[in-house]
């Protein structure tokens, strides 16, 4: 019998259940305000192996570098030197204009899109080579027409940079 998986709940207003996987290896799961323990247990259960697969990975990797304020503020004042440009040479490319741009300094995702048409990025995203940034842009403004993951957005991608998956490839971990 395996040992059960010890994990943190956060009850929320969402409709979903999640699990995630910490940087230091914690579990944390997210589930509605309404959703029963058992819900919760048995979703715990279906994903435990994935989870230890996961903590494992978490676990070998070396620490997080930490940054201080002040190269945290470089990194951001670079960021915002370099990837509007990127935005404004790639979105014509792409058909798509975001409604604004924003730079966080995000260690779990290089970039995001908001259903409102604003792109983020992170700050440690400029820490990758330029094929790699430009990756990331595209990215983000292919989920400005197609705000998934499905063969929509792969077409759009691919007809945007053809090489997307070796750009990817290149990216710095953010860990």
């Amino acid at each position: 019998m395996q040992d059960k998986l010890a994990y943190r709940l956060i009850r929320s207003r969402r409709k979903t259940i999640s699990m995630e996987v910490q940087p230091g290896g914690d579990v944390v799961v997210r589930a509605p305000l309404h959703a029963r323990i058992s819900q919760v247990e048995a979703f715990v259960q279906s994903r435990a192996a994935w989870a230890n697969k996961h903590r494992a990975r978490m676990l070998s990797r070396p620490p997080v570098k930490e940054y201080s304020e002040e190269e945290i503020a470089r990194l951001k004042q670079k960021a915002r030197e370099v990837l509007p440009q990127r935005v404004a040479h790639f979105a014509p490319l792409v058909g798509a204009s975001p409604a604004g741009i924003t730079i966080t300094r995000a260690r779990s995702r290089y970039g995001s899109c908001s259903a409102k048409g604003r792109v983020a990025f992170s700050c440690f995203l400029i820490l990758s080579p330029p094929e790699a940034i430009d990756y990331v842009v595209v990215h983000e403004l292919c989920h400005l027409r197609q705000m998934n993951h499905g063969p929509g957005f792969y077409a759009l991608l691919e007809s945007a940079l053809p090489d997307w998956k070796q750009r990817k490839a290149a990216l710095t971990p953010l860990r």
